[in-house]
């Protein structure tokens, strides 16, 4: 299935172009560490030449504990993403969470990003599609693929079509996370861009108590395994140190093992586009179910 391209300030996600990358800290801690990642990040992606997005959140809203660190707010956050943007000249990405923000992070950011748990807000959705600026939504845990098509609507009615979705896991469980890999084909069926979020995927909420856990060792096979099934970009949450990160340092990969994951997805990304066409995906919904049928690719004869 061939996605609508959507062109970030020049970053083109979808439409048959090859993988786009979305990295950078979970949360802003400050300027100098933020602007000091996104020149690691803008290294890592352009030794190995894939386009990339950088991603910060000025506030993270659903901290586990009301004691845990959010970020240095959105005036602050603001000024340092503009700053990242004009000096290194790359597009940013960044999360919004109320309605009201959308207009002012707009004038700033190329992506608006919806959180997952925020996914089926009508006001939000709506209000991030009025900007025109791109918007990606998380997936919400809750969520099956298909249920996305009303979260694609929502922002439609907008005349916004630059939309991203994103895959980070569904709930399984207590603190857990799992992912079914048909939710990218089936997700990409709705003709929108699909992300997978390789972090939050790894994530265990909540499972450390008053805050959350995780199990970065599988982040690399899980990306690797998306690529292979057929994304248009991956998300990953980046940190010089995650031990001393601030938020979701258990899920972050350390920013000097980018670079050489970068160069094994792309060059899976290369194989798969070769071996794989978009025509050789057949899809046929199965009105009685309510679901959508994705059949894996045909063998090439």
């Amino acid at each position: 299935m061939r996605t609508h391209e959507v062109d970030v300030a020049g970053v083109k996600i979808g439409g048959g172009n090859p993988l786009v990358l979305i990295a950078g800290p979970c949360v802003i801690e400050g300027a100098k560490q933020c602007l000091e990642a996104a020149r690691l990040v803008k290294q890592a992606a352009d030794s190995v030449q894939v386009p990339v997005i950088f991603k910060s959140s000025f506030d993270k809203a659903n901290r586990s504990s009301v004691e845990s660190f959010r970020g240095v707010g959105m005036k602050a956050g603001l000024e340092i993403l503009a700053t990242i943007r004009k000096e290194l000249k790359m597009p940013v990405l960044t999360d919004v969470h109320e309605p009201h923000q959308c207009e002012p992070v707009a004038e700033v950011v190329d992506v608006l990003q919806v959180p997952a748990f925020l996914c089926r807000q009508t006001d939000l959705l709506t209000a991030a599609g009025r900007t025109g600026k791109a918007v990606n939504v998380k997936k919400g845990q809750f969520l099956a693929p298909g249920d996305m098509r009303n979260v694609v609507d929502k922002i439609k009615s907008t005349d916004n079509d630059d939309i991203l979705l994103t895959e980070r896991g569904t709930f399984f469980g207590y603190n857990y996370l799992v992912n079914d890999m048909r939710a990218l084909p089936a997700m990409r069926m709705l003709g929108c861009p699909v992300i997978f979020d390789a972090t939050h995927s790894v994530q265990t909420p909540g499972g450390m108590g008053s805050r959350s856990g995780g199990e970065r060792q599988y982040m690399p096979a899980l990306a690797r395994a998306a690529v292979a099934v057929g994304v248009d970009g991956i998300f990953l949450e980046v940190h010089p140190d995650p031990d001393k990160a601030l938020s979701d340092g258990p899920n972050m990969l350390r920013m000097d093992g980018l670079a050489p994951l970068l160069a094994i997805l792309k060059r899976l990304d290369q194989e798969v586009r070769q071996m794989v066409s978009a025509e050789e995906y057949d899809a046929r919904p199965l009105v009685s179910s309510g679901v959508t049928l994705v059949n894996v690719p045909r063998a090439t004869q």
